[in-house]
């Protein structure tokens, strides 16, 4: 989408940047002059990553352990990015967890993971880097990966869309009031994108036997990675320099649709524990293989 140089001279941190969407816009970052520092809870998975990208793309890949939900190892990580590379000009903040479930299943601790991995995370790493970009009188740029329901609500997925709902407004209101120091931030909010992962929790066998997530979608498909990277690269870059506190929707139309998960309401109550036990699978196979 961008020339080749578009990014070229920044450092960018991304955070979940060892799998899925996470990695296929750090690698695009890369291929469009950018350094980047990938940072993930698993060491072991982001050093691969870190490898691979920088095979791939010939750039400049950092990998920092981190538990966003610490501060600590925030500040190690925009520490880690400094020492290496000079310092940071953009952040993406794309760590993530989310599961269906019906809202009354869920535990107090269940609830607590998704909204303090979702939100408080968002909000550590934006003021983290927002002091430092403001004390050193640098123009930085964040972009925040949100969801389609973030704005209208979603049943089954409560926990995620109050936390996404958040980071959603944190983006607004600090667009209002750090745009004094040339720094800008946005969201993307993505409709499907198929990673390993997250589509197996999210959309876990049964229920897709039970109902197609593309029948919903105006243009009949799930997203491509690319598709989200270019979009992701545009809002990170200079040539996006007067786009502050907006959300953009990448979905082929699906919120038009009636939105991405109320259509659940259809699913027979007996199938739930099905369900639960397909996500749990899912979580057990990934931790195996390093997701």
């Amino acid at each position: 989408m961008l020339r080749e140089d578009a990014l070229k001279g920044k450092t960018i941190i991304v955070t979940g940047g060892g799998t899925g969407l996470g990695k296929s816009m750090s690698r695009y970052f890369l291929q469009l002059g950018a350094n980047v520092t990938i940072c993930s809870r698993r060491q072991a998975v982001i050093d691969a990553t870190a490898e691979e990208l920088a095979a791939e793309t010939g750039g400049e890949v950092l990998a920092v352990p981190c538990d966003v939900r610490n501060p600590q190892e925030i500040e190690n990580v925009i520490a880690q990015t400094i020492a290496r590379f000079g310092r940071v000009d953009g952040l993406l903040n794309n760590s993530a967890g989310n599961f269906i479930s019906p809202t009354e299943k869920l535990s107090y601790k269940a609830f607590d993971t998704i909204v303090d991995i979702v939100l408080r995370g968002t909000y550590y790493f934006t003021l983290a880097i927002g002091k430092y970009w403001i004390e050193n009188k640098i123009p930085g740029t964040v972009l925040n990966i949100s969801t389609t329901y973030a704005t209208t609500g979603s049943g089954y997925v409560v926990p995620s869309a109050i936390a996404k709902g958040g980071a959603l407004i944190m983006t607004k209101s600090l667009a209002a009031e750090w745009g004094k120091y040339g720094i800008r931030l946005n969201c993307i909010a993505p409709g499907p994108f198929p990673t390993k992962g997250a589509w197996e929790r999210l959309f876990p066998e049964p229920l897709v036997k039970l109902m197609d997530p593309t029948s919903r979608i105006p243009l009949k498909r799930v997203g491509e990675h690319q598709e989200l990277a270019n979009l992701a690269a545009f809002l990170m870059s200079d040539f996006s320099g007067y786009i502050t506190g907006e959300t953009i929707t990448i979905d082929g139309g699906e919120v038009l649709a009636n939105g991405e998960f109320n259509h659940l309401e259809k699913v027979p109550a007996d199938m739930w524990d099905m369900i639960g036990q397909s996500i749990k699978q899912s979580n057990r196979d990934s931790k195996k293989e390093g997701q």
